[in-house]
Formats: structure tokens, C-alpha cells, sequence
């Protein structure tokens, strides 16, 4: 015989005598029985219909119509009315009785039961059944709570939980394969059923635990079986009489049984937030946990997945002598504390990374950093180059314990080591940074050749932060990409007349480090060094992870993107790179309105709209220094090439080829094999143990403090007087001295 159960819950604040609609629950273990052969489907829901009393037996609940006359029925801001057997929301008249087996068809029932079972009914007290329009005979029952005026205590409902399987039943003889089973088993029927369980007596061979409600005697016995280890259900003494438990929280709602009952979800989504691990568990098991609870199980099931991050620490020097042996000529050290071997410093920097940098990239470097988000504090600092095609083309990378000005010099000092062997081949280097003292004492002294100037974004967030002007900004932007120093004191003019406090602002740092008509370096039109956003999902993904599975993770990255980069320039046919064939093109549409003088072979006059500018083709230099600062043919000096029939691509600066293109990507980042086959007989050689960095995350959650008082503290303590008996000592309050 098919039925659906319910769970109810006895009401601890009914009173003989009052007269109300509310839920009436028993604990644990009820099953709505057949009546008169038919299921009778009910469910928590906002429409209520009907009124009926409650007669109790031991094995079935019979409930009774008490009102055969229309009602009406109240919920929140819905009313029901009943006319003609059928019940009707007030807004819109509508028919709410759709299934197929109606209201009257289930009082019919009720009214027909065998009064022979009915023991002990209680008058006055009044429940309604709910039915859905599209309930499905499968569907969960529950019984709601109705509000009545001479009901006076509230009742404390939990939000009704999805039901759970009969599974999870607990009865005598029932066995377990092992004790964790046991104690799984013994924790969900618990929560399962709304009680918490105490522990009485736990050892190897036993387990005895109580209702954890004071007066209820339900007792539950467990022992293991002689020889294997199995574990069976000896007693279960009694059934509960204490209605449950009435608050929102659970005793054996650990941290592991959320990290269990998540798995799956977490399986399928490792980035579920613990905010919505707590509105599921919410949601399927009516229990409220903390944030922080929520976090733990997340972490602990991770934990299982990724591994330990202190084992990662551990194995560090293993994974650079991986690297370097399936890489070879790359770069991977690690160093730790002297003291205590903690976790300070890692570098690694690709073979293909340093060959591809040296041979196709812009002569330009960018330093960024990131804030890890891992179980360990830690900084990801990187130095990024840029291809032709203006995309930041990873060249190092660094993991320090914190940011500071000793770990940024020891990152550049080991940049420097790493591009040493080839400086003498290489254009003067330009360094873009937010220029904090740690970054630009390291350049001095590791790259005292090298010009270092402001990335760009980090000034105009700094200028923003301060004049939250868009006007402002987009003219500071306009002074920025300036090509001459008129041009680019016409815009700070601009700025003063708005806001002398921004031009102010703007004069006190010097233009030769961030204004493109005043630059000294080389920078090809690059103004910005913001590596995190073009890393995005190189960094952001794996911040979190233990800190060798983060380097794989970026390692792989890098891996894909340089392949993927390579294949894509086979297909290209052009002189140029896209972006700098898209601009080139440009500039010689616009180039057919310029009118061309010649002077000589080399130099040429070119009027344009905005006027005339002076063109060296054999230096490739134009007076409006558009060519010379963005190493491609401006407008002007286009005009004055075709005017003399020259192939206008191969006056590009040669970074912004495909050739030169190609030979950044031409190099491959090999895989590494997993740990489980790293040879561990080399250990010994490869360093000594790192263990983790001192620096640890704390858990979210308020952290507990305690006030601290000095002893001394070096002041003099005031004495303290009573005002009741003027004596000194204590207070009023505190006085015992008869008066």
C-alpha cells in the first residue's frame, strides 16, 4: 500500500482549553496511514482550506471535519473562501482546487474513517490540510500553522525540511559495516528527525547515547560484533516524548556532516560560496549554521581534494628540480627561513618565457603583484613583458611570504640574474610600476641602465580616488597621450581652469615618468603595466590553491596560451601583427589628404588639415612624434613613404612583425610529471625541507580578543571611594559595612 509520510511535530506551547490552528508535531517517526484506501496528499503551502480536529492513536492519526460550513481562511495578505465545495483566492477568484482528487473527496473520507480508533480526541483544536494545484501523489505532506486570534503564544516552527528517506530509520538488529558508518547513520537519523542525541558512553566496542532533551527517554545502544568489524543496533529504549527540538541550530550538524552533505554540490562547483552552502542546508534540512561553519566544511572538503598545503610546502624542492629537469635553462629556486626552514621565497621563470621575452618582445617590462588567497598569506609578484601584438607576455614569477621592499629586491636581483647573460644584446630596458620605494630602490640597483617610469592606471586610479571627476579624468587621460609638450600643457591648462587643486596635483609628479610627449623610455605606446586584469584568468583561478598546485595551474596556462598563440600566427599572412596592420591601414586612408614636398631622398614636407610636419624616412622620425614614440608609420610619414613608393609594413618597428612574433612563441613549456612518480631518492639533493610560512590566514568569523592590561602601564591608579560609608575600596554598589 503506497502512502507518502509525514512528519509532525508536537506543539510544546498548547494548552488544554485554547481553541487555534497550528501544527501539532510528534517526533521522528510518523506515517500517515491510508484513509479508507485513498492517500491523502498534503503539503506546506500558502493556501489553506479547511478546518479539522485531531484524534490521536498510537499507530495513525485520524483527523476529523469540524466545520461543514463555508469558511473562510486567512494566510498573509491571501484569503480563501470555500462556495459550493470549492475554495477560491479573493484576489482573482481563481480556482485553486485542480487536482484531481478535491477537498470534498478527502472530508468525505475523513467524515467515513472507523470511529473504533479514534482514542483521546482533542476538542478545540484545529488543523488544516493544504493541497496543491498540481500535486503529484509522490509529493511530500506537512501541516502548517493557521493564525487565530484566541491563540496567544507563538509557536517555534522550523522551516519544513525536505523529508528524508525511510533509510534512514533507525531499528534494533539494523548493522554497520564499521564504526564510521555507525556514527554517520546515528547523526543523520538525528538531524533527519529534528532530535539531538548525547553521548553516554563511547569506546572501541560500544556506543550508548541518549535524547539529548531532559526528561525524554529515548536511549539508543550500539556494539560491535565478536571478530569483525561490524556494528549492530543492540536497544532503543522508549520513544521520544519530547516533541524535538525547537531551535534553528543541531548538535551533530559538525562541520564534517556539512562537508559530507555537500560533496556532491561541491564536486560539481568547487567555487560554491558558504553562503550558499548555508541556504541549502537551510533549504533541504532546516538547520541555521554560522558562516564560519559553513567556510570550515568548504575547506575541510577541499582539503580531501587538493591535498594538504603543508605537504605542498614540503615537497617544494622535489617540484623545482621537476621543472628544471623537464625544462631545461629554466629558473626555479626556493628559500626558506635559516632558522626554521619556513616558507620566504620562490622564483620560476620558463625557458620558453626567457628565449621568447629576449627574441620577440617589446625591450619594455611591467611589475605587478597580487594578494594571495590561499590558507597561507602570500604575494604572487610577477614581470610581464609585451609581444607585437600588445599582450602582456608572462616573463617571471615570485611567491614571497609578504610585500616588502627586501622581497621586491630580492625579486628584481634575481630578474636581473635571469637577463644578465643577454643585456649586451638588448635595447636600453623600460620598467613600468606604481613606483613604490621597494620597486624603485630594487631597479637602481639591479637595473641602474634601465629607465624606470609610472604605470599609467595606477595613477589614473590615484587621480580618480582624489577628483572623482569624470571630465577630469578623461582630460588627464588626453595629457597622458599627448605626442607633444604643447599639446600636453594645452590639457593641463584645461585641468587648472576646472580645478587648480588637480592641476596642482598633476604638476607635483613629474611628466617624464608617466606623459607620453615628456617619456624618456621606450614604451611603443604601452602606458599601462595593470597585469592583473590582462592575467585575469592565469592568476585569479588558482590564488586560492596549495601553493604548488597554483604554479601548475599557471604553468599549464602558460603552457596552452603559448601554444595556442604559436598556431595562430601560422595562419597569418600579413607583414604586421593584426593590431599594427589595423593601424597602418588607417593611417593611409588618412594619409591620401596630405599633400607631399620633397626636400631630398630622405626628408619630405607634408601639409595636412592640422598642418605641416617634417618627415626623415631614413630616420624614421616626423615632427609630430607620432612614429618615433609608437614605433609605426604616422599619417605624415605614410603620406611622404607612398609619395616615394616605399613598402610601408617594413618601416614598423621589428617587434611588430609576424616574424618576430613568431619567435616569442617559438619555444614550448614541457608538462611535468605528477608528484606520485617524482623519485624521492634524490631528496637530500635537492634542499632541505620547507616547511610552511609563519604568516597564517585566520578562518572569517569575529576573531575573540582579549584586553590586555600592563601592570604598571606607568600611571598612577586613582582610589576608588564609597559614597554610602566614605571609605575607600569599593563602591556603593558593592558596600557591606553596617551603617
Amino acid at each position: 500500500m503506497e502512502h507518502n509520510d509525514l512528519l509532525l511535530r508536537q506543539n510544546q506551547y498548547l494548552e488544554p482549553g485554547h481553541s487555534c490552528s497550528s501544527v501539532l508535531v510528534h517526533s521522528h517517526n510518523f506515517d500517515l496511514s491510508d484513509i479508507n484506501g485513498h492517500n491523502l496528499d498534503v503539503d506546506v503551502a500558502n493556501d489553506y482550506v479547511g478546518d479539522f480536529s485531531l484524534g490521536h492513536t498510537d499507530d495513525q492519526l485520524v483527523l476529523s471535519q469540524a466545520n461543514e460550513h463555508d469558511s473562510v481562511q486567512r494566510h498573509g495578505d491571501v484569503h480563501y473562501f470555500k462556495e459550493n465545495g470549492a475554495y477560491f483566492d479573493r484576489e482573482d477568484n481563481a480556482d485553486i482546487n485542480q487536482n484531481n482528487t478535491n477537498v470534498e473527496d478527502h472530508e468525505n473520507h475523513l467524515t467515513g474513517t472507523d470511529q473504533s480508533h479514534e482514542v483521546g480526541s482533542r476538542e478545540n483544536h484545529e488543523l488544516a490540510t493544504v493541497e496543491y494545484a498540481d500535486i503529484n501523489e509522490n509529493q511530500e505532506m506537512g501541516i502548517v500553522q493557521i493564525s487565530d486570534e484566541n491563540f496567544q503564544q507563538p509557536l517555534i516552527v522550523r522551516d519544513p525540511p525536505i523529508l528524508q528517506s525511510q533509510a534512514l530509520e533507525l531499528t534494533v538488529g539494523q548493522e554497520f559495516p564499521d564504526v564510521h558508518s555507525c556514527r554517520r547513520a546515528l547523526r543523520d537519523a538525528a538531524i533527519a528527525f529534528h532530535f539531538e542525541m548525547q553521548t553516554i558512553k563511547s569506546d572501541k566496542t560500544r556506543f550508548t547515547a541518549k535524547c539529548a532533551s531532559e526528561g525524554c527517554p529515548w536511549r539508543i545502544h550500539v556494539a560491535k560484533l565478536p571478530g569483525v568489524p561490524t556494528f549492530t543496533i543492540r536497544t532503543i529504549h522508549e520513544e521520544h516524548t519530547c516533541g524535538g527540538i525547537t531551535h534553528l541550530g543541531h548538535l551533530q550538524a559538525s562541520v564534517q556532516w556539512v562537508a559530507d552533505s555537500m560533496e556532491q554540490r561541491l564536486k560539481e562547483n568547487p567555487h560554491y560560496t558558504p553562503k550558499e552552502i548555508l541556504e541549502e542546508i537551510h533549504r533541504v534540512h532546516g538547520i541555521t549554521l554560522s558562516y564560519k561553519q559553513a567556510w570550515r566544511a568548504k575547506e575541510r572538503f577541499l582539503a580531501t581534494v587538493r591535498g594538504s598545503f603543508e605537504e605542498e610546502y614540503h615537497l617544494l624542492p622535489l617540484y623545482c628540480d621537476q621543472l628544471r629537469r623537464t625544462n631545461p635553462g629554466s629558473i626555479a629556486v626556493v628559500y626558506g627561513n635559516p632558522v626554521d626552514n619556513c616558507f620566504e621565497r620562490l622564483f620560476i621563470s620558463f625557458q620558453a618565457s626567457i628565449d621568447g621575452f629576449l627574441n620577440g618582445c617589446w625591450p619594455l617590462i611591467g611589475l605587478d603583484r597580487t594578494l594571495l588567497r590561499s590558507k597561507y598569506v602570500g604575494t604572487l609578484l610577477f614581470a610581464t613583458g609585451f609581444d607585437g601584438d600588445s599582450t602582456a607576455f608572462p616573463l617571471a614569477f615570485g611567491v614571497v611570504d609578504n610585500e616588502n621592499d627586501d622581497n621586491w629586491m630580492w625579486f628584481l636581483s634575481e630578474l636581473h640574474n635571469l637577463l644578465e647573460a643577454n643585456t649586451e644584446n638588448m635595447p636600453k630596458l623600460t620598467i613600468l610600476s606604481d613606483r613604490q620605494k621597494g620597486i624603485v630602490d630594487g631597479i637602481e640597483v639591479n637595473f641602474p641602465t634601465a629607465f624606470h617610469g609610472f604605470c599609467l592606471h595606477f595613477l589614473a586610479e590615484s587621480f580618480r580616488k582624489e577628483f572623482n571627476n569624470t571630465i577630469l579624468i578623461n582630460l588627464f587621460w588626453e595629457a597622458a597621450n599627448a605626442l607633444t609638450v604643447m599639446e600636453f600643457e594645452q590639457k593641463i591648462f584645461l585641468i587648472e581652469e576646472m580645478s587648480p587643486q588637480a592641476a596642482c596635483w598633476v604638476r607635483s609628479i613629474d611628466p617624464c615618468l608617466w606623459a607620453t610627449a615628456c617619456f624618456e623610455g621606450t614604451r611603443l605606446g604601452q602606458l599601462t603595466a595593470n597585469i592583473v586584469e590582462s592575467l585575469n584568468a592565469l592568476i585569479l583561478e588558482s590564488s586560492g590553491l596549495p601553493i604548488i598546485q597554483m604554479m601548475e595551474y599557471i604553468r599549464r596556462q602558460l603552457m596552452t596560451l603559448i601554444n595556442e598563440r604559436r598556431e595562430t600566427s601560422l595562419q597569418w599572412a600579413s607583414t604586421l601583427v593584426p593590431s599594427a596592420e589595423l593601424q597602418v591601414s588607417e593611417a593611409i586612408k588618412r594619409a591620401h589628404n596630405c599633400h607631399v614636398l620633397k626636400a631630398n631622398d630622405a626628408e619630405f614636407e607634408v601639409a595636412s588639415r592640422e598642418g605641416s610636419h617634417i618627415v626623415n624616412i631614413r630616420s624614421r622620425q616626423c615632427s609630430c612624434r607620432g612614429w618615433q614614440l609608437r614605433g609605426l608609420p604616422c599619417d605624415h610619414a605614410v603620406a611622404a613613404l607612398m609619395f616615394c613608393r616605399q613598402n610601408v609594413y617594413r618601416f614598423a618597428e621589428s617587434c611588430f612583425t609576424v616574424a618576430n612574433y613568431r619567435k616569442a612563441y617559438s619555444q614550448t613549456i614541457h608538462p611535468i610529471p605528477d608528484k606520485a612518480l617524482w623519485r624521492n631518492e634524490g631528496y637530500n639533493d635537492v634542499g632541505p625541507r620547507i616547511n610552511p610560512p609563519r604568516s597564517f590566514r585566520p578562518p572569517p568569523g569575529k576573531s575573540r580578543k582579549k584586553r590586555v592590561r600592563s601592570e604598571d602601564g606607568g600611571r598612577v591608579k586613582r582610589p576608588v571611594h564609597c559614597s554610602r560609608c566614605h571609605q575607600t575600596g569599593h563602591f556603593r554598589t558593592t558596600c557591606t559595612v553596617p551603617i
